[in-house]
C-alpha cells in the first residue's frame, strides 16, 4: 500500500550562493536587485537577503561557512546553472534602465516557461558569474 506523501513543497525557503568577494555580492543583490539584507554576514561570513518570501544566503567561501565547501567557486565552472527570481510588476524598459544605471549586460527579452506559467524573462550574471533569471 503507497502512503500519502507527507512532504508538500509551497516555495523555496532558500539558495545559498558560496562567493569569492561578500562585499561586492551583497551590494549586487541589495542595490541592483532590490534584496534587503536581513541578518550578517558577521564572523561566518553569512549574509542572508531577503528576496520576496525567499532568502538569497551569501557564503564567503573563505570563512569558516564556506571552507566547508570546498575550493572557491570558478567563473568557468560557476555554483549553479541560474536561480530565477519572479518579478512583479514585469516592467521590460524600467529594468532595462535600472540595470544599465549599473552597467549590466542584459540578455534579449523572451517569452518563457516558470512556476507561474510562462512569461516575460531577462538573463543577467552577478558580480562572479552566476547566471540570474528575471522573470515576471
Amino acid at each position: 500500500m503507497k502512503h500519502a506523501n507527507p512532504i508538500n513543497i509551497t516555495q523555496i525557503d532558500h539558495v545559498v550562493i558560496r562567493v569569492k568577494d561578500l562585499e561586492t555580492m551583497i551590494t549586487f543583490y541589495r542595490d541592483v536587485l532590490g534584496c534587503r539584507l536581513e541578518r550578517g554576514p558577521g564572523k561566518s561570513g553569512l549574509a542572508q537577503l531577503r528576496a520576496g518570501l525567499s532568502l538569497i544566503d551569501l557564503v564567503d567561501a573563505s570563512g569558516p561557512l564556506g571552507r566547508q565547501g570546498g575550493a572557491h567557486p570558478d567563473p568557468d565552472a560557476p555554483n549553479m546553472d541560474h536561480v530565477c527570481f519572479q518579478v512583479q510588476p514585469w516592467q521590460t524598459d524600467a529594468i532595462k534602465e535600472h540595470l544599465a544605471q549599473y552597467d549590466i549586460d542584459v540578455g534579449e527579452m523572451a517569452q518563457r516557461y516558470g512556476a507561474s506559467g510562462v512569461g516575460p524573462s531577462i538573463y543577467l550574471r552577478d558580480p562572479e558569474g552566476n547566471a540570474v533569471e528575471l522573470k515576471g
